[in-house]
């Protein structure tokens, strides 16, 4: 699974909404894909079974995206795509953490966005647009995605506080190794113990196309559906401030692509 790495010297972005900090950029690592995150947090832990009045229909049913796309439209890696995709995909600037290169690992074809993975750099950005990614509070959040390759390496889609304060909340669905399942880590917002977490093993394969819909009542409850089938619900350390959708994969591993359908947003309703 992926962990949080808080050592590293990052580089600031240009752009203030990009800002990152040593301490506040989410980092990811499959260093171990044995080790696992533990609820530490106060309260009863949810059960990964829906209980009868859990709501169990897909939050996006009959609703407009207020965010959509679909990568249809083909565009080359070094500048191409972030030009195409520019009020769709916010990405890291190139070598944040000596880490992350998305610039030359993006690019769209065949109906999907398709990131590369050689080993060696890593890719995150941000969906939506350049003024309104990062001013998710609540909504819901689907992504259908696959792996190809990148054993030994993986992904993490997640909300992440736009304060970058790591006890604002973090969402991670899905996240995991490529060669193992996706899964659920829904952080503690308690400061000092943001590393533990209530988790979700759907127990699907990154190799097969699936939809991951994270549902976000703020201060309430996360609902977390796989292919429109609710699967987790957690009701303890859920945000209310604002948050960005996006996703991370790392700088080692083997040869592969993560290759994302579509992305869709829904403001709270």
């Amino acid at each position: 699974m992926f962990k949080r790495v808080t050592t590293v010297v990052l580089v600031a972005a240009a752009a203030a909404a990009l800002a990152v900090t040593a301490a506040a950029v989410p980092q990811s690592h499959a260093e171990s894909a044995s080790s696992s995150t533990t609820s530490g947090a106060a309260g009863p832990r949810t059960s990964g079974t829906p209980e009868p009045n859990a709501v169990a229909a897909d939050p996006t049913i009959g609703r407009e995206p207020t965010f959509s796309v679909d990568f249809d439209t083909p565009a080359a890696a070094d500048g191409p795509f972030a030009e195409t995709y520019k009020d769709s995909w916010q990405p890291y600037p190139d070598g944040t953490g000596d880490k992350y290169w998305s610039s030359k690992m993006v690019s769209a074809h065949d109906g999907y966005m398709d990131i590369s993975l050689d080993g060696e750099h890593g890719s995150a950005g941000t969906f939506g647009t350049p003024e309104d990614a990062w001013s998710h509070v609540g909504g819901s959040f689907s992504i259908r995605a696959r792996a190809t390759g990148g054993t030994k390496n993986g992904a993490a889609i997640m909300l992440w506080p736009t304060s970058n304060d790591w006890a604002d909340g973090e969402l991670n669905y899905p996240e995991g190794n490529f060669d193992g399942s996706p899964r659920v880590f829904h952080h503690s917002m308690l400061p000092g113990l943001e590393r533990a977490s209530d988790n979700y093993n759907t127990h699907v394969s990154w190799r097969d196309w699936h939809t991951y819909t994270t549902e976000w009542i703020p201060g309430k409850a996360i609902h977390y559906y796989l292919d429109g089938k609710l699967v987790f619900t957690v009701a303890r350390n859920v945000p209310t401030s604002p948050h960005r959708y996006m996703v991370q994969v790392g700088n080692w591993g083997r040869a592969g692509h993560l290759q994302i359908d579509w992305v869709r947003t829904y403001d709270a309703q």
